[in-house]
């Protein structure tokens, strides 16, 4: 407690005396409505990276944080308000990639950095050189989880299943129709839903009567999770390889033991050996009552990028603060190795890994 008050103690003192350099960053996330598991995860792990890095000092930041209820235009509202009013240096988020599509030109357009910690679909960076992004591309975390599904179970025919009304379920079944055709799979059948759809008995029906070995799936927790309990229900045992939208205990919540043997690619594995990831499990279960994500520790280290970032730029200059994000290398975070390629992208390792006991595992 005596450290941690002195801690305290300096951080203040080198606000107060002006020595920290300060950055006000805007916040979009979902925070009302449909999605709002990710927002609350994505939320908590910058508020707690933002107490962390001020605690010490040499960086001051304060969030605005905005609610886009998962919805482009209010996404594009609120991103627009952090720019002209409240003047941030940057802005992270929104969260879904379909959000990111309509707010990405509009930041990269006047000239505000803006990073993505959960925008996984194709293009995002290509929207324009102020625009950022640190959580693991579809296009990466699926070709790592379908290797490791096709060898370990022999699959040679798959059922492709997605939600045709969303930029970032779109091009997660893009990169999983590329692959499986890459490794020479028989694709039995290709069905989709709609966001929000409550009933995939139809489509299911047809995937068991052409008995795939797989079934690859690209959906959006809410509705990966109940196509997962129905498919169980109605005898469909074989393995399912979903995208990066499976990668919450929100589906384990609500599918339960159907979430039983669900294959993802993350960069984020809770129980793995690293004093790091030791140290931020604990302290965001003292604060939130429960362990991060891969949401989560995706915003906790977009946060630690960002500050590192406004360091090096030496003060909050949107210009600066981009050039000195570009340069990003080898950080160090709770998700590992991480540095920025040529184009504003992730380079990073994923782990692979399976729903058993009731949570996420390595898979083997």
């Amino acid at each position: 407690m005596r450290l941690a008050g002195l801690i305290a103690m300096i951080a203040f003192a080198l606000v107060f005396m002006g020595a920290a350099i300060q950055g006000k960053i805007g916040v979009i996330s979902i925070l009302t409505g449909q999605g709002s598991g990710y927002g609350e995860a994505i939320t908590n792990g910058f508020k707690l990276a933002r107490d962390e890095i001020n605690a010490k000092g040499a960086v001051h930041i304060e969030l605005v944080i905005e609610d886009s209820s998962g919805k482009q235009e209010q996404a594009l509202a609120a991103g627009q308000k952090l720019i002209n009013s409240a003047q941030v240096v940057a802005i992270l988020g929104p969260t879904l990639s379909t959000e990111m599509k309509v707010m990405g030109p509009e930041a990269n357009a006047s000239g505000v950095p803006i990073m993505g910690t959960s925008t996984t679909a194709a293009g995002i960076t290509q929207i324009g050189k102020y625009v950022f992004r640190n959580s693991l591309p579809e296009s990466q975390a699926i070709p790592a989880s379908v290797k490791k599904a096709v060898k370990k179970y022999n699959i040679k025919k798959v059922a492709l299943f997605y939600g045709n009304d969303d930029v970032f379920t779109k091009s997660g079944f893009d990169t999983m129709k590329k692959v499986a055709e890459d490794l020479k799979l028989s694709i039995v059948t290709i069905e989709t839903f709609q966001k929000g759809q409550s009933d995939y008995k139809a489509q299911l029906t047809k995937i068991k009567g052409l008995s795939p070995d797989a079934v690859f799936c690209s959906a959006l927790y809410e509705e990966g999770a109940v196509i997962l309990s129905q498919a169980r229900k109605m005898g469909i045992k074989v393995p399912f390889v979903g995208g990066n939208g499976f990668n919450s205990p929100k589906v384990i919540e609500i599918a339960k033991e159907a979430a039983e043997g669900l294959l993802v690619a993350t960069p984020w594995f809770a129980d793995r050996n690293d004093p790091k990831v030791k140290a931020f499990v604990a302290r965001y279960e003292k604060a939130y009552g429960k362990k991060p994500d891969q949401f989560a520790a995706q915003a906790y280290d977009a946060l630690y990028i960002m500050a590192e970032a406004l360091q090096k730029a030496g003060k909050a200059d949107r210009e600066k603060l981009r050039d000195a994000l570009a340069g990003i290398r080898n950080f160090d975070g709770v998700l590992g190795k991480f540095s920025f390629d040529a184009d504003r992208d992730v380079v990073m390792e994923p782990n692979v890994l399976i729903i058993k006991d009731g949570k996420f595992q390595m898979f083997q």
